[in-house]
């Protein structure tokens, strides 16, 4: 992975040395359209490394082979594409390349704008790859974090080029999708994580219009995930004024920006609106019924009571409908659900890898919250979980013991390493609460101005310090502080106390243990995606190889953590 990872930035360097050519007209002509079509700055250009891509078939190919990579690395990085022939030649040409980096700032794929009107299409992405998950990303993030985190609001717009004229205009708590919807995945890079409010600022043509609206479900299926994280996010939408993308807008009139942020409007207005448009003002009471039944699964599945109420009355008084005929349907909608839920057929997985061990995982439980509708108790919310974050908050240098197990099962598999093996994360977790928990703990450990409690004690959010405080109240009574001391004072107690009924050898092992269980419960939830997307028959060749790739994987891993844990289990009975 790291390999792939070096040539995906050593191929952005190229693209942006090629820009700055000032020997090459065709460069220089892709420089002047940057700055003056584009309307971008050298500071810009210089920030965000935009390239070019020359228009020869084998420009950069014959780069990166000059360099040691081989063939199958550039394909496999998504710079490069194979023919049905087995002739490699280089994926963009002639294309102004904006380099996509992850949360960390690691360049990990492309975004290429094509130069030439008769060039199709106009914008066209890295493929999936193993560094390249564009349903994973969010573009400026690594630029964007700082402020989002300060400011506690997210603005996600459509394109990097949108985002990029927002950070230049100094908007920078701008992302941007890349895609036409918002994922789950998305969502979780920034909210309820850091932002309280999230404003969708999708373009405003019809299909702006449709994404939004999807974007927004995505958005409240999410946020349902447990009861504190709904109330606290509020989602908005931005209606962008004349048919204009965010690009044109800050480009045209910079200082408009900020007043429609402020000015967006709440989601629930957004998609009546959007409804209302469409019906006509002589709609049957049939038709009316229908917009209600469309409407309600998305205004009051992850709302606050009092936000419910509000919006059951907009939507009753625009569609002239009583509000107890809307609850009503809504009950007798969500029964449906669950029923089809229930009753849905397996998915088809003949297509997948022929190991048939990859499919005796054992069935593991759900997010909490996924099944319930209001606040998660102790007893609901994941015991493993709770158990992992309870010994790391009080002894955070076992993290170090734990991640050094995961690469001892590697080997030499650097796949394994930046894969279904690597270091111990927020995505080992279910519950939105211990995810967030669990990205503050890796930020503590990264930092180094403080100790990692005192800077966990600092970061923490109130809501976030109460699931501390009841991670603590567990089990044993001589470890049931309140955090009333603070949090540093108080896990400290807690770390003296557990040692005096447990070595940390003990502690350390039973914690990799557990951890171990841990990623067991999160291969699971792979091997769930990748059995509803091979459920796809639409399913691209090139991705079925791909995720072929990463259940190979996947089940390499199974294995190695089983033998690890049926290892341990001896050495125990022993």
């Amino acid at each position: 992975m790291e390999r792939l990872r070096g040539l995906v930035k050593l191929a952005a360097d190229f693209y942006h040395e090629r820009l700055l050519d000032t020997g090459d007209k065709q460069a220089v002509e892709t420089l002047r359209y940057a700055q003056r079509k584009r309307g971008l700055s050298e500071e810009t250009i210089m920030r965000f490394q935009i390239g070019y891509a020359p228009p020869g078939w084998h420009t950069l190919q014959e780069m990166l082979t000059g360099m040691g990579y081989s063939e199958d690395d550039l394909v496999n990085a998504g710079v490069a594409i194979r023919n049905e022939q087995g002739q490699v030649y280089d994926r963009f040409r002639n294309r102004l390349m904006i380099p996509i980096r992850d949360e960390r700032g690691r360049v990990v794929g492309f975004g290429a704008r094509a130069l030439a009107a008769e060039d199709n299409p106009k914008y066209l992405n890295s493929p999936q790859s193993p560094v390249f998950d564009k349903s994973r990303l969010l573009f400026g993030l690594d630029f964007a974090a700082r402020t989002i985190r300060d400011t506690e609001t997210v603005v996600i717009v459509e394109g990097y080029l949108d985002a990029i004229q927002a950070h230049q205009a100094g908007y920078t708590n701008v992302v941007a999708q890349m895609g036409t919807a918002l994922t789950d995945t998305q969502l979780r890079l920034v909210a309820p994580r850091w932002a309280k409010k999230i404003v969708l600022a999708l373009d405003s043509d019809a299909a702006g219009q449709t994404a939004t609206r999807r974007s927004l479900e995505v958005a409240r299926e999410a946020l349902q995930a447990d009861y504190a994280g709904r109330l606290a996010v509020d989602i908005r939408i931005l209606a962008l004024p004349g048919a204009k993308d965010p690009d044109d807008l800050i480009r045209e009139a910079p200082e408009q920006w900020q007043s429609l942020v402020d000015q967006a409007m709440p989601a629930a207005d957004f998609v009546i609106g959007m409804e209302m448009e469409t019906l006509p003002q002589n709609a049957s009471v049939q038709e009316r019924e229908a917009v209600a039944k469309r409407l309600l699964p998305l205004l009051i599945a992850s709302e606050s009571d009092l936000y419910k109420k509000d919006n059951l009355q907009k939507l009753a008084m625009k569609l002239r409908i009583a509000e107890r005929d809307l609850l009503a349907w809504a009950s007798e909608q969500q029964k449906h659900t669950a029923q089809a839920r229930r009753s849905a057929p397996p998915p088809d997985i003949e297509t997948l890898p022929p190991d048939d061990s990859f499919y005796d995982l054992p069935e593991f439980d759900q997010p909490v919250g996924s099944r319930q509708g209001v606040a998660a108790s102790s007893s609901s919310k994941p015991k493993l979980e709770r158990y992992c974050l309870r010994i790391l908050f009080s002894q955070p240098e076992l993290f170090y013991h734990v991640n050094r197990r995961f690469r001892e099962l590697c080997g030499d598999n650097e796949e394994l390493v930046q894969g279904p093996l690597s270091d111990l994360c927020a995505e080992d977790f279910t519950y939105s609460a211990y995810q967030a928990l669990m990205m503050v703990f890796e930020e503590a450990l990264a930092q180094d101005d403080m100790e990692p409690l005192e800077y966990l004690e600092q970061q923490l959010t109130p809501e976030l310090l109460a699931e501390v405080e009841d991670i603590f109240r567990d089990d044993l009574d001589d470890m049931r502080p309140l955090l009333r001391n603070g949090l540093s004072a108080d896990l400290a107690m807690v770390r003296k106390q557990g040692e005096r009924s447990a070595s940390v050898i003990d502690i350390q092992m039973e914690l990799i243990e557990k951890s171990l269980e841990l990623r067991q419960r999160r291969l699971g939830r792979v091997r769930q995606e990748i059995i509803a997307i091979f459920a796809d028959s639409q399913l691209d060749p090139q991705d079925a190889s791909y995720y072929s790739h990463i259940a190979a994987l996947t089940n390499h891993a199974k294995h190695l953590i089983d033998d690890a844990l049926s290892r341990q289990a001896n050495r125990m009975n022993a």
